[in-house]
């Protein structure tokens, strides 16, 4: 028989779930999708029992499906960063889960850094800012506007690590996902005490943490049985999904760059050391591999503006959902620039390069003259350029992108990747199971983790590049004209921004 790992990834939209062969081949995968809440106005829950129900069933067709040759080692996990799920203390959710793109705890965020003595004493205890989207932000948010559900609380986990308790019954997580609720100490690679003290947070909330590749438990009998897996099957650390993202495209050490183009758009990279990040304008992670850091810039909306762009118009095609390739055959329509018509993608605020959660999308240079293949087209340009500056911020942290790897749902078109290769005027190239994303870098840390790989540089060994872009020469001439309007229109419409948040309530 030949060993398999299964990957499972808990997105924002769906959980995917694939099996990884011994030589780097996806076998076999299946998916199940789930609703997002947005009762408010910046506001992003799930319901954890969604998520449930979508690894339930995906696993189940997933093992339906595999080789008849093929038989299961380990599980890793991957998931969404920074939600808060909380539990009471028989392990019930007590509420909807939290999301990474809800917004509402920003002021929660400012009195965090405040008890801490200001922004340059936080990034000293744990090498970030409080950013929104982070889970710190939210524990404050439930105990000062839902106390009685905060006294309820007797443990929290990130979305990937309450499917994980129920999987094993253990209540664990990994540094990559620590790293990213605000509260971690990267350096280190350990819960940062001395914040959680200063903001009155009892450490036996948080979970017990290990690296990536460590064995977390095992499967539950019962459910290997309804599963149709191995008994006794290990379970492994896995990771956040925008580090271990980047693991899956072989990015471990210094090298090329990796843009990923999902709901959100991310620029990250691997580091053999914890760099400095004196304005707190990207976000250090603890990297998957062991003695190893992950640097990375998050837009909040990136293929996640093109999805509202496609509901957008579909009342005016009688209700039917409008496939993707019609919205890019219409942008094909528009030539580069959109005719001077520039979008700003901030359309559930911003992470990066601006921390801003009041910011707001807008069209710049709307005429007459523009048609809706030019606002399509836009937006996709909106969004690439936004990760241009990205790219700008992350340099100055240490990544030098001399070649871009990119993956993510929106490169299985090329229209995308065209663009991406004029806009940062870089060669970008694609690698084989980059579309799986995190699932295949979970499913490489269980390859790890059951000694199959080495390392995780053993296992990225197996990464093949696919396809490779150059710029055109004209296409990036134009883009570099537009890029200067692009960077310099935030600066305008910072305080618009709040303005307009502020009428909206």
């Amino acid at each position: 028989m030949a060993p398999a790992f299964i990957g499972i990834d808990l997105g924002t939209s769906a959980c995917k779930v694939i099996a990884l062969s011994g030589d780097g081949v996806v076998i076999a995968k299946a998916l199940r999708d789930y609703p997002v809440h947005t009762d408010r106005p910046g506001w992003s829950e799930q319901d954890p029992s969604d998520w449930w129900r979508a690894t339930d069933e995906a696993v189940r067709a997933l093992v339906s499906g595999l080789p008849s040759d093929s038989e299961i080692a380990g599980i890793g996990l991957c998931g969404q960063m920074h939600g808060l799920t909380a539990l009471d203390e028989g392990d019930r959710v007590i509420r909807r889960a939290i999301l990474w793109n809800d917004q509402r705890a920003a002021p929660e965020c400012d009195w965090i850094t405040e008890q801490m003595g200001g922004l340059d004493k936080l990034i000293e205890a744990t090498e970030n800012r409080m950013l929104p989207g982070f889970t710190g932000g939210k524990i404050i948010w439930l105990r000062d506007h839902e106390p009685d559900n905060y006294a309820r609380m007797k443990s929290l986990l990130n979305p990937k690590d309450y499917i994980r308790l129920l999987m094993t019954g253990e209540h664990m997580t990994e540094v990559s996902d620590a790293s990213g609720t605000g509260l971690f100490d990267v350096r280190e690679r350990r819960w940062a005490d001395a914040l959680l003290d200063r903001i009155d947070v009892p450490r036996e909330l948080l979970p017990d943490v290990v690296e990536s590749i460590d064995q977390t438990g095992k499967l539950r009998d019962e459910l290997a049985e309804d599963w149709g897996l191995p008994k006794g099957l290990p379970v492994f650390g896995g990771g956040g999904d925008a580090v271990i993202q980047t693991t899956a495209m072989g990015l471990i050490d210094r090298g090329p760059v990796g843009v990923t183009l999902g709901t959100a758009g991310i620029v990250a990279g691997g580091s053999d050391f914890c760099p400095e990040n004196p304005d707190g304008r990207v976000q250090v992670s603890c990297g998957n591999a062991p003695g190893r850091w992950h640097v990375m810039g998050v837009s909040l909306s990136a293929g996640g503006a093109f999805a509202w762009a496609r509901d957008a118009l579909r009342p005016l095609v009688g209700g039917e959902q409008l496939p993707f390739t019609t919205l890019i055959d219409l942008a094909r329509k528009s030539p580069a620039g959109s005719k001077g018509l520039l979008f700003l993608p901030y359309l559930v605020g911003e992470r990066s390069p601006h921390v801003a959660p009041e910011a707001s999308a807008a069209w710049i240079g709307l005429t007459p003259m523009h048609d809706v293949s030019d606002m399509v087209r836009s937006v996709v340009e909106g969004v690439l350029l936004n990760l241009r500056e990205i790219v700008a911020v992350a340099a100055e942290a240490g990544l030098q992108p001399t070649k871009i790897v990119a993956s993510g749902g929106a490169t299985n078109d090329p229209f995308w990747l065209e663009m991406l290769t004029d806009i940062l005027g870089t060669t970008v190239v694609t690698v084989a199971g980059a579309p799986e994303g995190g699932a295949q870098g979970a499913a490489m840390a269980a390859g790890v983790g059951t000694g199959f790989w080495g390392t995780l540089e053993d296992a990225a060994g197996q990464v093949r590049e696919t396809h490779a872009f150059e710029p055109d020469a004209e296409r990036q001439a134009t883009y570099e004209r537009v890029f200067e309007a692009h960077r310099r229109l935030y600066g305008h419409l910072g305080a618009a921004f709040e303005d307009v948040a502020a009428a909206a309530g």
